[in-house]
């Protein structure tokens, strides 16, 4: 028995038989000034707690190990252990969601059977939709590289068209090369003939995952339970520009801030730094077609 819990144990037993603090230790074999001992506070434990208070407060979907995290980010100096016993001790939770089941798929197209081998190999894009305080529809374009986690493009709009989403993806092109491929639903606004024409001149790849099976596109459904989580489920748009701005900075942080489990607890964009890219640019491209 460790000595807290023989201390627990034996203030226990004086308590409930009425007995004193020296036969209630001899009970349980705990020497006495063991069970007088008090424990003091680190110097820096104040710091500490009060910057994982303004944490959880800022983001209340993070438990305690992106916490620490981003603590020790900030030079606190903490592991886990610690974070998990102050996080307890300050009664700090963040509420469960219950997950539904799902069924793998046997898509070859799908994420788990063509995973990406490199940055830059396999995007992935997908939908995402709420409204404005008025009750206006706001539309969200998402492109994420699956194997850096990063948010490339995170586009908000009243609609948005298939030209919309070439025009998105030529300028991510100009900027970081072309992919080899692009992972995203099968469903109608994808299926746009312009975009299977322009991605065909380019000669990338296009990874159309089984109908009425999102998680085959794990990683674009993982981004948008994020997205969902802590942004849109936590802010009211009053107008489509504060929505446009508000996912500006969302998506700044997502990528250089928020620690990812998935890649030890490191923000994307710094991870994404210490990938070689599995991408040759392409040399032109060709006028799209509507």
């Amino acid at each position: 028995m460790s000595p807290s819990r023989k201390r627990t144990a034996a203030a226990h037993l004086a308590k409930k038989f009425a007995v004193s603090q020296r036969r209630a230790c001899g009970a349980i074999d705990q020497h006495r000034s063991t069970q007088r001992y008090e424990s003091t506070p680190k110097s820096d434990e104040g710091p500490i707690l009060k910057r994982m208070s303004e944490l959880v407060r800022r983001h209340p979907r993070y438990g305690y190990r992106r916490i620490g995290a981003l603590l020790r980010a900030e030079g606190f100096r903490l592991n886990a252990k610690r974070a998990f016993r102050l996080w307890r001790r300050e009664g700090f939770k963040v509420p469960r969601n219950q997950k539904k089941k799902r069924r793998m798929g046997d898509s070859a197209n799908a994420c788990h059977r063509r995973r990406a081998s490199g940055k830059n190999d396999v995007w992935a894009w997908d939908f995402a939709f709420d409204r404005t305080a008025n009750g206006s529809t706001l539309k969200w374009l998402s492109v994420v590289d699956e194997f850096t986690r990063e948010c490339l493009a995170l586009e908000v709009a009243r609609g948005i068209t298939a030209e919309d989403l070439v025009e998105t993806l030529a300028a991510l092109f100009r900027q970081r090369g072309a992919p080899n491929c692009l992972r995203s639903d099968n469903g109608p606004e994808f299926a746009a003939k312009a975009i299977r024409r322009w991605t065909e001149q380019l000669q990338i790849g296009t990874l159309y995952i089984a109908p009425a099976s999102p998680w085959e596109n794990g990683y674009a459904e993982s981004f948008h339970s994020k997205l969902r989580d802590e942004f849109l489920a936590a802010e009211e748009f009053g107008s489509l520009r504060e929505a446009q701005a508000l996912t500006s900075a969302w998506k700044r942080e997502y990528n250089e801030v928020r620690p990812h489990s998935s890649l030890g607890y490191v923000a994307p964009a710094a991870f994404a730094r210490t990938c070689e890219a599995s991408i040759r640019p392409p040399a032109s491209f060709p006028p799209r077609t509507s």
